[in-house]
């Protein structure tokens, strides 16, 4: 049995080939640390520490809470960390990792609004098929009515609306925790401290919405441990993955990256087959826009002077005008047609297969297997060409 989380499965969900990397073939990602992470690190340490002297009855100044804070920084802080933003500094976010603490200690103080009962709290829930799922809480806690408390302090630059917080999985697995935990459980809270906004969204889960929860948890687990393909997924979250350079993706890319001149950059093989392979599909579309001008000029000079042919100096253009039938394009009509060819008899005579939906649906599994069975699977390849994002961007 494996142990599963939020994360874990969020990366299968996200990149399927990064799961493999990071879960299968155990491999380290490298990224350097990102100024957001650090700041995010830092402001969970110092509000871990603040509940930790609370617990024993310490009083706890805002300004030991930030001279905290800070120490910390200046303890952790290297010029390695990754700035992404244009325009901003490491002071820029210190400052900002400052302000959270001094908004939540306001709002907060004398932090008595809950019994904490752990801090990074970890712990495993065992699932219904005898996986397991880990839990860290950032900070838990009660009161004396039997409601508990979730709390993830968030330090995004985006706020989680309430739909957004009501389809959250992974506090929501914990509640599951919680209430397979402790038995006076009368509700459980699923707070987030959005820092950057100083408030709290909360939600909370029904026993029937939880349920089918893990019930989706487990599907999910299942087509994980059933996969055997990892395809990648190319989306703007690429641009943070640390397994860039052994990804089927961008493993070309990081290879050009270390070419030191533009000639060796042109000699590329790769280079030269997709440059050439653009300028193809370039004339190709040109002599397509060109051969839809020149059919409708030849129609035009055909009705023109009359005639049925034209000629040239080495061929002939047949121009014949005929028939066809347009379908109703209207949805409600176009089905009153077709029960009409079916009523007729005439529907398995003039009906034709929709390739590109079964093709999706055999290869999903979505068909029962005796049809499946009667097809034969094959490799193909799609061939698509897309602008380099990494070329002229700023």
């Amino acid at each position: 049995m494996a142990i599963y989380s939020h994360s874990k499965i969020s990366a299968f969900e996200t990149c399927p080939h990064q799961y493999k990397l990071r879960y299968i073939d155990k491999k380290k990602p490298e990224i350097p640390t990102t100024i957001e992470a650090f700041m995010g690190d830092i402001v969970h340490q110092a509000l871990e520490d603040l509940y930790k002297r609370k617990k024993f009855r310490q009083r706890v100044s805002k300004a030991s809470l930030i001279k905290f804070y800070r120490d910390l920084w200046k303890k952790n802080y290297s010029y390695d960390i990754l700035i992404v933003k244009k325009g901003l500094s490491a002071e820029n976010y210190r400052k900002m990792g400052e302000k959270f603490l001094s908004d939540y200690y306001d709002r907060m103080k004398p932090f008595e609004e809950m019994t904490i009962l752990g801090l990074e709290t970890q712990d495993k829930l065992t699932l219904k098929d005898g996986n397991q799922w880990h839990v860290r809480i950032d900070k838990l806690g009660c009161d004396n009515e039997g409601n508990y408390y979730v709390c993830d302090y968030k330090t995004n630059s985006r706020i989680k609306d309430q739909e957004e917080a009501d389809e959250d999985r992974q506090l929501a697995m914990y509640s599951i925790w919680v209430k397979d935990k402790f038995k006076d459980v009368k509700s459980v809270k699923l707070v987030w401290h959005m820092l950057a906004f100083n408030k709290d969204i909360v939600s909370e889960r029904t026993d029937e919405q939880l349920e089918k929860l893990q019930e989706d948890v487990l599907q999910k687990i299942k087509e994980i441990e059933s996969a055997t393909e990892f395809p990648t997924n190319v989306t703007a979250l690429c641009d943070y993955c640390g397994f860039k350079v052994e990804c089927p993706s961008f493993k070309h890319q990081a290879e050009l990256e270390k070419i030191e001149t533009v000639k060796q950059f042109k000699e590329d093989e790769g280079v030269k087959l997709v440059d050439k392979y653009s300028e193809i599909k370039t004339k190709l579309s040109e002599l397509k826009k060109a051969e839809e001008e020149f059919r409708d000029n030849l129609i035009r000079y055909a009705k023109q002077f009359k005639v049925d042919v034209v000629y040239g100096s080495n061929q002939k253009c047949s121009v014949k005008e005929f028939e066809k039938i347009v379908l109703p394009e209207d949805k409600e009509e176009k089905e009153k047609f077709i029960r009409l060819l079916k009523d007729k008899g005439l529907w398995d005579e003039f009906s034709m297969i929709n390739f590109m939906k079964l093709n999706s649906k055999v290869i999903k599994e979505e068909v029962d297997e005796d049809i499946s069975e009667k097809l034969e699977k094959v490799k193909d390849f799609r061939l698509s060409l897309s602008r380099r994002r990494d070329v002229g961007d700023e």
